[in-house]
């Protein structure tokens, strides 16, 4: 795309789409999956004390904050322990770190996209401090509602794993991961397509099938 034709936001029947998209596909799936929900619920509950979800302040569209809900996967005040988790994280419960492996903590954002503080693709939610620090041009991804999945979450599939490889783990996301995850989701918003969408939901249920969707270059943000 040109530096002429760059996106700086979808235009109001592109987001109409994406947004009659996230209502269908988020009301049928919480429909479908809400017997796997209530057999997670309980695992959840009995597996370590403290409540079924997790909730936590995230940045969503336009800069507004809400609520995003998973189930819970750290054990009770891991908070305290900071926002970045790594592989092997012992704040992580033995039923927790499973749900991670398979992103099945994830599901219950559909309730966070049915009611439309989220998308089903799109950035993922910042907590407030990261956010705050997009500056000039890419802030125009905050004129997009946040994802459960998107070009940067499949790009760093494994980040809890790349974390852990480094001795400051905080310090290597910020000044590395972050930076790129913020450019590969200014060009999401700049070739936004609605079969793109498409692309990113499907790679995210079955990985393998990045190599004929193509959707990212990694080369590109090595």
């Amino acid at each position: 795309m040109s530096e002429m034709s760059r996106r700086d936001a979808l235009t109001a029947p592109q987001d109409f789409c994406k947004r009659l998209f996230d209502i269908a596909c988020s009301g049928l799936g919480l429909a479908a999956l809400s017997p796997l929900f209530l057999v997670a619920a309980v695992l959840v509950k009995a597996t370590s004390p403290g409540p079924v979800f997790f909730r936590q302040v995230r940045v969503g569209r336009n800069g507004r904050r809400f609520l995003v809900i998973k189930f819970r996967t750290m054990r009770m005040g891991a908070e305290s322990g900071g926002p970045v988790t790594t592989a092997g994280d012992e704040r992580v419960t033995p039923f927790g770190g499973l749900l991670r492996r398979y992103k099945l903590d994830e599901f219950p954002q559909l309730w966070n996209v049915f009611i439309g503080k989220m998308s089903l693709v799109g950035p993922r939610p910042d907590v407030p401090g990261y956010a705050d620090r997009i500056e000039g041009e890419d802030r125009k991804i905050l004129s997009l509602r946040p994802g459960i999945t998107g070009p940067a979450s499949l790009y760093f599939r494994d980040e809890e794993g790349l974390l852990a490889r480094e001795d400051d783990p905080k310090a290597y996301n910020d000044t590395v991961l972050w930076p790129r995850k913020v450019a590969l989701n200014v060009k999401y918003l700049e070739t936004w397509g609605f079969w793109k969408d498409i692309g990113y939901i499907l790679i995210t249920v079955v990985p393998k099938l990045d190599g004929w969707f193509k959707l990212i270059d990694k080369k590109e943000y090595q």
